[in-house]
């Protein structure tokens, strides 16, 4: 069966690879507009779903679509990637010496044997950053890493130093719940 990844992250297809399976990528290329009613669990599902939809349509056969959307919130405010340096400072001034949540939604769809299924689920961590310097957070910003993540953080990389702990799932912070998504696909792939 074929497995396709519905993501242009490099971290997705970091963690794709620690399930040690086939698969390819296919990029979605949506437009992720958020729905002003649905709640952080409910919108990175949907988010998910349109980017696994999207694919799945375009694709035939047997197959698995994974799509994810991760968000990051402080508070019920919505942090997405930031667009520019002083919007990047910003968020890192908010989330610095305090805690914020980060919803990964995770839609996996398959088809196998002309009969289909979709699942949806997520996973919630809250992370905990320590405070920073305003050196601090200009030497991260001046990486360029912080404008292609939400939040304007990465945890796997050097930003990695500024975490005091978390609570929850690190890969669904990276970008991916992998447990998840192998408890799923394992049911319809024979080589697990």
């Amino acid at each position: 069966m074929k497995i396709i990844l519905a993501s242009k992250s490099p971290r997705r297809r970091e963690l794709m690879d620690l399930l040690n399976i086939n698969y390819e990528v296919m990029v979605s290329n949506v437009n992720e507009l958020l729905e002003d009613d649905l709640s952080m669990e409910e919108q990175a599902k949907n988010l998910a779903f349109i980017k696994a939809r999207a694919v799945f349509d375009k694709t035939s056969g047997d197959r698995i679509i994974i799509g994810a959307d991760t968000l990051v919130y402080k508070g019920k405010k919505k942090l997405g990637k930031p667009n520019n340096k002083e919007n990047a400072v910003k968020m890192l001034n908010e989330l610095k010496n305090s805690s914020h949540k980060v919803c990964t939604g995770i839609a996996i769809l398959v088809e196998s044997s002309n009969t289909y299924n979709e699942f949806l689920d997520y996973s919630i961590s809250n992370v905990h950053i320590k405070d920073m310097s305003k050196n601090e957070i200009d030497q991260w910003i001046s990486t360029g890493k912080a404008f292609d993540k939400a939040g304007a953080y990465a945890i796997q990389d050097e930003f990695g130093k500024f975490i005091d702990h978390i609570d929850g799932n690190y890969y669904s912070i990276v970008g991916l719940p992998i447990d998840k998504v192998y408890d799923i696909i394992k049911n319809f792939i024979n080589d697990f």
